[in-house]
């Protein structure tokens, strides 16, 4: 069950394929807030409650042993935290997130690049009302696909900020390159695959272009930040090379299946696969073995609903 999956048309796909691989049939169903989603094409959609709202647990675990769902996965923000919530109700399910408290930090960008500092993780600059330099990002502490994000140019514009403490506002770099890095970690805590690639071109927080790379320097750092921080199963880092200073500063964690994970499958990291076979107790090894300069490129397609 995917939960707030309702544009990952293309990693249902991937996980219908795995089922294949192994001779088995994958069934989707999607979480969601309308029935008319694009990851309708492939599944069934249950139409569900909000993260926020107080009843969405039990709600999800109703779902769960309605459909016999053996794997709950989280595709948004907000069903990280409610995902590890589900997790001691259903123990005969496989959802792969990590501790309840971590997850909820990192969903936090304020109290994230707190915990980055302290364990000694480059990140960019981070500001106070007080010392910021211009020029400088506001970020909204809770939020995700660059939803809200400003860039400021002057001290002026920038203390017309609204409520200050609702975001993180770090230095600016002009002269950057923005990576992610596609990773899976066993229930273990074995590092299974480390996959960076390159951004090219985004749109409305969703990459659409996206090219996988060998770098020693954000496998490492990768590594330290999954082991720092105890994550399991998919995660997804974002960080930024600024190339004034030749240096890696990490942005976010986000401990789920990023939206350009498929790039990182398609190049050999046999992330759904890792899923799939996890969830059925089968011995996973890792992979190094995934091909760099596999480039994604993302292209519109739409889905059609006419009413019954």
């Amino acid at each position: 069950m995917m939960l707030g999956g309702a544009r990952r048309v293309s990693m249902a796909e991937l996980f219908k394929r795995s089922g294949e691989r192994i001779g088995r049939e994958v069934n989707i169903v999607s979480y969601e807030l309308l029935e008319q989603v694009p990851i309708a094409l492939e599944g069934k959609v249950v139409v569900g409650l909000r993260w926020s709202d107080p009843n969405v647990v039990p709600d999800i675990v109703r779902v769960a042993k309605e459909y016999e769902i053996d794997i709950i996965l989280p595709f948004v923000d907000g069903a990280i935290e409610i995902a590890s919530k589900v997790r001691p109700h259903l123990p005969d399910v496989f959802i792969p997130v990590g501790d309840f408290e971590v997850n909820r930090t990192m969903f936090d960008k304020v109290a994230a690049a707190k915990a980055f500092e302290a364990a000694g993780i480059p990140i960019p600059r981070t500001y106070t009302a007080l010392n910021a330099k211009m020029p400088a990002i506001a970020k909204p502490r809770k939020g995700s696909a660059s939803r809200g994000i400003r860039i400021f140019h002057t001290l002026d514009e920038l203390m017309q900020l609204e409520n200050f403490s609702d975001y993180l506002v770090q230095e600016y770099l002009e002269n950057k390159e923005e990576y992610t890095v596609d990773c899976y970690v066993s229930q273990k805590g074995e590092i299974l695959t480390v996959v960076p690639r390159c951004r090219l071109e985004v749109m409305g927080g969703e990459v659409t272009r996206t090219i996988t790379c060998r770098n020693s320097k954000l496998d490492a750092l990768s590594r330290k930040v999954i082991t720092t921080f105890n994550l399991r199963g998919p995660v997804t880092l974002q960080f930024l090379h600024d190339l004034d200073r030749d240096r890696y500063l990490l942005m976010e964690v986000n401990p789920r299946l990023g939206g350009g994970v498929v790039c990182s499958i398609f190049a050999g990291a046999p992330i759904a696969d890792y899923i799939i076979d996890e969830s059925r107790g089968i011995t996973l090894n890792p992979c190094d073995d995934w091909a760099y300069n596999t480039l994604m490129a993302r292209y519109l397609k739409e889905a059609i609903f006419y009413e019954a």
